[in-house]
């Protein structure tokens, strides 16, 4: 599970500021709302946060990273 994916590689929040403790604390909510979202086609994926990191061995250079949330 995705989840699970994140929670292991001790993901940060996204935009939405949800951490993995509060998301875990409700996945089964969680996953419940996302089951009728998808079923009913009403799903709507949340905006991903957009930072800039390093670029291996090269001084000055970054590169764009999007953190999506892993709130439903």
């Amino acid at each position: 599970m995705g989840f699970e994916a994140v929670k292991k590689n001790k993901g940060s929040p996204g935009i939405d500021g949800v951490t993995i403790t509060e998301f875990g604390s409700r996945l089964k909510e969680e996953l419940s709302q996302l089951k009728k979202d998808l079923e009913s086609w009403t799903y709507e994926p949340k905006p991903v946060r957009r930072v800039e990191i390093p670029k291996p061995g090269k001084k000055g250079d970054t590169r764009g990273l999007g953190i999506p949330t892993v709130d439903s």
